[in-house]
């Protein structure tokens, strides 16, 4: 038997638990915008999507591609204003 791991970073995650991430964290109608099919728009449901999913590769290949998006780490973002300098004033001679 081989001891292999799969490399692939969906391997035993199952598109209704992926699907479930994504709504959680989008919503449907973000969801929507994100990805352009139906059944997220128009009276949306996990059971509808899943049917479509499962039928549909190239949807299903985009769904996929945001929740591993999601999945990313995403690096810290600087801020574009400049770092506050911190001035010491020697104290006066009195």
């Amino acid at each position: 038997m081989s001891d292999k791991q799969s490399n692939d970073p969906l391997h035993g995650i199952t598109l209704e638990a992926l699907l479930t991430e994504l709504v959680r964290h989008y919503g449907w109608p973000q969801l929507g915008q994100l990805v352009k099919i139906r059944c997220f728009n128009s009276e949306p449901s996990i059971k509808s999507s899943l049917t479509f999913l499962r039928r549909t590769p190239w949807a299903r290949q985009q769904v996929e591609a945001l929740y591993l998006q999601l999945l990313s780490p995403k690096p810290a973002r600087r801020s574009s204003a400049p770092t506050p300098r911190v001035l010491f004033a020697r104290k006066a001679a009195d």
